[in-house]
């Protein structure tokens, strides 16, 4: 089976690294991986590859950065030749990034058997991108691999059949299992306690990176009110994201950030130093949805900067809090956190570090040929 597996943002790798680990072990599948250079500098690429023992795309396609309409155009136009050259039997996407719709279109369009990698999670909210380019994955998916049981009950409300959908828990888990032992040996702690970034009891992180909170100086500007409160009882570490960044350096909040004592810019960090921060945060205010996993997954507290989650099962039983983008909102929930009144979280079911197995063994059931 030729098998077409695409990356391209920088989400993506932590959740394709599993299933390219569990084609080695096959002898039935013949995977090639084509990224498509949707993020293409060294932190938010080169370096992912290299931690998580991707190998070497077989194809870059180098389309770089754009507006939504661009991006996803120019990598259509790069994708669909590599498609009538190889003739594959499959092409796996994951995730809900522009390269994710762009595959799956193109795919489509050929008559080429998609498969969706964390398909059926909804926030409900069109005005996010990823909610669209997540919908229409998920109705053009010949197979739809959910992580948790809301995706599976979305995909059935809108009428997708249920012989199509499988719940296997999620591989960007299988990931973070497979290397929390490594990240807890990175010397990035160490490197910032002697550069004097790590103040009292304790730190929390906080990444952001969504138009709607840093594009918006009114939002961004409550955020930060929350910030400058929680900086007076913990250390902040705060990786940049280059759009944020971007937004940052043109606005007259730059100057009130750097102001903040306790408040620590970071450049983007590759995977094992991310991971080594959240293991030990007290906790982490995102608006990443990837990272709303991660902390459930190692219980750590997480105050979600948003009004809606597609990943409700780290409201129902992890330790996410949705708390918006309201200063009073933030500061009643990091309170929480602080004095220690939140119920006990819980690990969502299959998330084992096993789910990526169980892709290839749904795949090898369904689509590998007969033995002649």
């Amino acid at each position: 089976m030729k098998l077409i597996n695409i990356v391209g943002a920088r989400p993506n790798f932590m959740k394709i690294a599993p299933l390219m680990a569990e084609y080695r072990k096959q002898d039935w599948i013949e995977p090639l991986l084509v990224h498509t250079g949707q993020h293409y500098d060294e932190k938010m690429s080169a370096l992912f590859f290299r931690e998580l023992g991707i190998p070497k795309p077989d194809i870059n396609l180098g389309v770089g950065s754009g507006t939504h309409a661009a991006q996803t155009a120019d990598i259509m136009k790069a994708f669909e030749p590599v498609c009538l050259e190889h003739k594959p039997d499959a092409v796996l996407v994951v995730g809900d990034v522009n390269s994710t719709i762009a595959c799956g279109l193109v795919a489509a369009k050929l008559g080429i058997r998609l498969i969706h990698v964390e398909a059926g999670l909804r926030s409900f909210d069109r005005t996010m991108p990823e909610e669209i380019n997540r919908r229409l994955t998920d109705a053009l998916s010949d197979l739809l691999f959910c992580t948790e049981q809301a995706g599976v009950d979305n995909l059935l409300r809108e009428g997708v059949p249920q012989e199509k959908i499988f719940l296997v828990g999620h591989v960007m888990i299988d990931t973070l299992l497979a290397h929390v032992q490594q990240a807890r040996q990175s010397t990035l702690l160490d490197d910032l306690q002697k550069q004097g970034c790590l103040n009292g009891d304790g730190f929390a992180v906080v990444t952001l990176h969504r138009p709607s909170n840093v594009d918006d100086p009114a939002v961004f500007s409550r955020i930060l009110d929350a910030l400058e409160v929680i900086q007076k009882d913990l250390s902040i570490l705060f990786p940049v994201h280059p759009r944020t960044r971007k937004t940052l350096s043109l606005s007259p909040l730059d100057k009130r950030v750097k102001a903040l004592s306790n408040l620590h810019l970071m450049e983007p960090i590759g995977y094992l130093d991310f991971l080594q921060l959240t293991c030990h945060a007290k906790l982490v205010l995102t608006d990443s949805g990837g990272i709303q996993e991660e902390t459930t997954a190692l219980q750590v507290p997480c105050l979600t900067l948003r009004e809606n989650t597609e990943r409700p099962v780290t409201v129902q039983i992890g330790s996410n809090q949705l708390v918006g983008t309201d200063t009073a909102r933030i500061l009643a929930a990091y309170t929480k956190v602080i004095q220690g009144t939140l119920r006990k979280p819980q690990i969502p079911p299959l998330w084992d570090g096993k789910a990526s197995g169980r892709i290839v063994n749904i795949l090898l059931e369904t689509w590998k040929p007969p033995t002649r």
